[in-house]
């Protein structure tokens, strides 16, 4: 009996493919996970966090309580230097404060207006401690938030969460299609499907989730208006790619037969 070259290199073939299936399905449980923590766990904290640090009170007598009290402690600092570095992706906007024997250190702001790029080494100012971390500086009139400060800002972290979860979900189709078939898993390859989808989804999360937040909607639109689009996004590329791959499997003309 003649064997073909095909037989025995098929079975090693299906093999490869379902072992990338499996890594692929294991590796989609780390975004898996931090999905599922992102919305038991960072998501109530911070929302806790906030609505603790809006009921805080000033603190009734500062001299005796210490600088982590759940109390709004004021403090008198002293400004030793100030960084003011538009370029930097972090860390470019810092002071460093003297508020001894309360409170020292480096506090860090999300952009410089209005009270950082004011201060000069040797300024004094007042600033907000509480749970020991500086929450606020003022000079003047002037108010700025630090980067501590909790914010009533839960929409980015919806949409990071809701990143998480569609790129597990990617992760479990496309694995499982590998895993079941093997050697029939087209249309569900990277390129063009997972490629697109994955840009897709990053840029519906960011898309989303940062007018969400400047706008001020409710966080539960994030993932109410994300998962649709990738959805419908999908269902159209893969009813696409399957017209095309059909289209292409099949002759565009019947060809010319030669006579006998």
């Amino acid at each position: 009996m003649t064997v073909t070259g095909t037989t025995g290199t098929e079975p090693r073939s299906s093999i490869r493919v379902r072992l990338v299936g499996v890594l692929l399905v294991l590796l989609s449980l780390v975004p898996a996970v931090s999905c599922w923590l992102v919305f038991s766990a960072w998501l109530p904290h911070d929302v806790e966090r906030y609505r603790e640090y809006r009921a805080a009170e000033p603190c009734p007598d500062p001299s005796t309580v210490g600088k982590g009290a759940d109390c709004l402690l004021t403090v008198a600092f002293t400004v030793e230097r100030t960084r003011n570095e538009p370029g930097k992706r972090s860390g470019g906007y810092t002071a460093t404060l003297d508020g001894t024997p309360v409170w020292s250190g480096t506090v860090s702001f999300g952009d410089p207006d209005p009270v950082l790029e004011r201060l000069a080494p040797g300024d004094r100012i007042t600033g907000t401690v509480w749970r020991g971390d500086v929450m606020t500086v003022g000079k003047g009139e002037l108010r700025q938030n630090t980067s501590d400060a909790p914010r009533d800002e839960p929409q980015m972290t919806y949409a990071l969460g809701t990143f998480l979860g569609l790129l597990a979900a990617l992760g479990l189709g496309f694995g499982a299609v590998r895993i079941a078939r093997p050697l029939g898993r087209e249309p569900f390859t990277w390129r063009p499907l997972g490629k697109t989808l994955l840009i897709v989804v990053t840029a519906a999360c960011a898309g989303v989730g940062l007018p969400a937040v400047w706008i001020g909607v409710p966080s539960w639109i994030v993932p109410a208006v994300v998962v649709p689009i990738v959805a419908v996004t999908a269902w159209r590329l893969h009813q696409h790619v399957r017209r095309t791959a059909a289209r292409d499997r099949s002759p565009s003309q019947a060809e010319p037969t030669e006579p006998a």
